[in-house]
């Protein structure tokens, strides 16, 4: 979960750069910015199993999370996943580091998982550089060349490489 790395310190990050990401604000819990406007139509209906633990159906993996990935990719993706304790997205979060570091976000337009509205709501509150594509919720499996841009327009401008 993306949301992750903005509550991480390492003295080397000098960059943030968030793939069709979930960006907490400090305060706010991963759910609210989730479900802060409607879903797509095809995303799945997301609800904890009896361990707490949220895991996303396998016939979401063609709807919703890669539809433009291969039926091989999509197999393989829904058997990796790792599920999301319900705490994850209920937990108000602290201070992002995207508040004191340069941040890039790359949108995805195609998103079913994350509206691309809500993806552009995170990044101009925390004054990313946008880059938008075309692309699904998962570009690092169906469109890994516009992953790699961001991170290295990220990579340049920190090191003026």
């Amino acid at each position: 979960m993306q949301a992750v790395i903005a509550l991480a310190r390492p003295e080397r990050v000098n960059a943030l750069v968030y793939v069709t990401a979930l960006a907490p604000d400090e305060g706010e819990k991963v759910a609210n910015v989730f479900y802060r406007l409607k879903p797509h139509p095809q995303a799945p209906k997301l609800a904890p199993d009896s361990n707490g633990l949220i895991w996303l159906p396998e016939e979401a993996f063609a709807a919703a999370f890669a539809p433009n990935a291969s039926a091989e990719d999509r197999a393989v993706l829904a058997a990796v996943q790792r599920p999301i304790s319900l705490n994850c997205i209920t937990v108000p979060v602290g201070r992002p580091l995207w508040k004191d570091i340069p941040t890039w976000f790359l949108v995805a337009e195609d998103d079913r998982m994350i509206v691309p509205e809500t993806q552009r709501f995170m990044a101009e509150r925390m004054t990313a550089k946008i880059k938008a594509h075309a692309v699904d919720h998962t570009p690092s499996v169906t469109a890994p060349g516009s992953v790699v841009d961001i991170i290295r327009d990220a990579i340049r401008s920190v090191t003026g490489n």
